[in-house]
């Protein structure tokens, strides 16, 4: 995979190595059925990637949107890039999530939009008028994922794998630190499934991106884990190859698990690869 002249401009901003960028402390939710997350506690530090896993209904999307300030917790405290979201106004978080990027899963574009406006749909929300401006800007992001030559097609038109890139897309929009990803590959064959993660690991290792990904796919996380993206070759390479990075010298990936409302592990690929527990080797098989 080759890079392009225009990637070089994406470059995100940067979070102070020694401070968390996102803090959940005790945090609870529920809902008129019941409580969905009761004492949920983690921290992510930048560059890193923290992988929830759990079953459906564990509450995974829910914190992706508690992290995006989407929803406001019943009890405990949620931090973002320094800010405690529980005592943003609605203005006030309104400016917060324009520092973040969202791919919602399934890609949840505007059917009746092309993709170039489905790309441009932030800018215009946050009140960018010039219309160069914004060509460049879609056309930059959409190089990125190589779409570019997509720009003027419909949704209708595109296959799931190039809907998904296209939310990446738009999710580049504003240049975020943090971009959250709801099950970014879920439905995808293997292949396209594999062009998304590359993707992540290019917004990873050549911008410096921090990630909360939420998947029923612990093969991905694993590559996340294994693998970096070379620039100089333009590919993904495995992290023990001859010559690539050492695999300590890789931005963190590390694994929250959710059971019962509540953290059932965390840690980092090693500890869950060697773990007994009963119910966490169930979702390595």
């Amino acid at each position: 995979m080759e890079l392009t002249a225009g990637e070089t401009s994406l470059a995100l901003s940067a979070a102070p190595a020694d401070e968390p960028v996102v803090v959940f402390e005790n945090v609870g939710l529920g809902f008129a059925e019941g409580e969905v997350l009761r004492g949920i506690s983690f921290q992510v530090m930048p560059r890193e990637t923290k992988v929830l896993v759990g079953e459906t209904g564990s509450g995974k999307t829910l914190i992706l949107k508690l992290a995006a300030g989407l929803l406001r917790p019943d009890a405990g405290r949620v931090r973002v890039l320094g800010r405690e979201l529980n005592e943003l106004g609605e203005r006030e978080l309104l400016d917060f999530r324009r520092q973040l990027g969202f791919v919602f899963q399934e890609g949840a574009l505007f059917d009746s939009l092309s993709v170039a406006e489905n790309v441009a749909y932030r800018l215009r929300e946050e009140g960018v008028e010039d219309e160069e401006k914004i060509e460049a800007l879609v056309r930059e992001a959409l190089r990125f994922v190589e779409l570019e030559d997509a720009i003027e097609k419909l949704p209708g038109e595109l296959s799931g794998g190039m809907r998904r890139r296209v939310s990446i897309a738009r999710a580049l929009m504003g240049h975020p630190p943090i971009v959250l990803y709801d099950s970014p590959t879920a439905g995808l064959d293997p292949v396209t499934s594999q062009t998304i993660i590359t993707l992540i690991l290019r917004l990873r290792d050549l911008h410096h991106v921090t990630s909360l990904l939420a998947t029923h796919r612990l093969q991905d996380a694993f590559g996340l884990a294994n693998f970096w993206f070379d620039p100089a070759g333009g590919r993904v390479v495995p992290a023990s190859r001859n010559g690539g990075r050492p695999q300590a010298s890789l931005p963190a990936t590390t694994f929250l698990v959710l059971r019962d409302g509540g953290v059932y592990f965390e840690g980092d690929q090693k500890a869950l690869l060697e773990t007994s527990d009963p119910y966490l080797r169930g979702f390595l098989v």
